[in-house]
């Protein structure tokens, strides 16, 4: 990795938020234990002497009265394969469902299909259902959309979750290299997993089991939920050097009334509010930002972004020139999350979905509230 100088944040570009990372780093399977994987703690030391931990001892990190904020969204099995009616084959990765059994998809092929022409699916073992797509155009612009719009349909007339569930395969992301497995639909989704819609898990939650949840809970750590359908976008990387043209992908977001109770009564009693994963804060943040507690956002969070709600960040490790990188480095304060980075590496850290996790408290520029 290389050292970068300190720099004003409004002068930061794509090349800064790379970094070199040892293949052998990328998580390829979960640990065997939700809570067994290692912690980077970084709230009580600088950056330069974070401490080593495992994730199961995050309650001593924790105190009565802090809130723990989740994604509840569930992964879609949202990849579908296929074939044309010229034979050539076809791989959707279904991003949002829409109305009257459309959705709208990722869409691999060597040379698209034509609108009205109907791609034929394949079924899982077992099943005979005649499921098909039928394509409609682009969406959502008819004509330049990123993704294609589809009628996903079978003999019975199932809806699209129900196909999806009975068909599809878990979305792994792109760096994972096995084909979904048993332990994938079982691990790439979290313990509390609610509300249909994800095609990528909100990762920094994985590492949360049920026996961890109730150490919390005996400990007085209160607990509230939102929800972001995590795209496929959260896997591609930021392309242009000036950050300021890049064109942020499109999630749907709720901060239920409950959770904006929960955070008011938790500022009330002076506790802290902490963000499991950046989509959890991605969420908390469009929310203080707009005032809208239910809709699209495409919030791109950069070094010198004033946070409003969160405290603290419980986090896996990013790709480099992500969008997640520019959002902790904003949390953390550049500098030391690109020595985190370092340490982290160079101590062989599992990175990205699979891997192992940090807790980062905010950077303050204001010395008169303190974490």
């Amino acid at each position: 990795m290389t050292d970068i100088p300190p720099r004003s944040p409004h002068t930061y570009t794509l090349s800064d938020f790379d970094f070199v990372l040892p293949e052998e780093l990328i998580a390829q399977h979960p640990a065997p234990q939700r809570s067994g994987s290692r912690l980077l703690d970084a709230t009580g030391a600088t950056a330069a002497t974070p401490t080593h931990r495992i994730f199961n001892e995050l309650p001593t990190l924790l105190r009565a009265g802090d809130l723990l904020v989740f994604n509840d969204t569930k992964v879609l099995k949202a990849r579908l394969f296929g074939e044309k009616a010229t034979g050539g084959k076809v791989e959707l990765l279904v991003e949002r469902v829409l109305g009257g059994n459309q959705v709208a998809a990722h869409m691999r092929v060597s040379k698209k299909p034509e609108i009205g022409a109907t791609l034929k699916l394949v079924c899982a073992e077992g099943h005979a259902d005649g499921l098909s797509a039928t394509m409609l155009g682009r969406w959502p612009d008819a004509v330049q959309g990123p993704l294609f719009r589809f009628v996903l349909s079978n003999d019975a007339g199932d809806n699209p979750y129900t196909l999806m569930e009975r068909h599809g395969h878990v979305p792994l992301p792109p760096y994972i290299t096995h084909t979904d497995s048993a332990e994938d639909v079982q691990r790439y989704q979290t313990v509390f997993a609610k509300n249909l819609g994800a095609v990528a898990a909100p990762t920094a939650a994985l590492h949360f089991d049920e026996a961890l949840l109730a150490q919390l809970d005996a400990i007085g750590v209160q607990r509230a939920y939102v929800t972001l359908h995590v795209g496929a976008g959260t896997f591609q990387p930021v392309k242009t050097e000036n950050l300021s043209e890049h064109q942020m992908h499109s999630e749907w977001y709720d901060v239920p009334e409950a959770t904006q109770q929960a955070i008011a009564d938790c500022r009330a009693r002076g506790g802290r509010v902490v963000a499991v994963g950046t989509t959890t804060v991605r969420t908390l943040e469009s929310w203080a930002a707009s005032g809208i507690a239910q809709g699209d956002t495409q919030i791109f969070i950069t070094p010198g972004f004033s946070f409003r709600l969160v405290d603290l960040l419980v986090t896996n490790f990013h790709l480099p020139k992500s969008s997640l990188m520019m959002l902790v480095s904003a949390f953390a304060g550049y500098e030391p999350i690109m020595e985190l980075y370092r340490t982290a590496i160079a101590e062989r850290y599992r990175f990205f979905s699979y891997g192992d996790a940090m807790l980062l408290a905010r950077y303050h520029h204001d010395p008169i509230r303190q974490i």
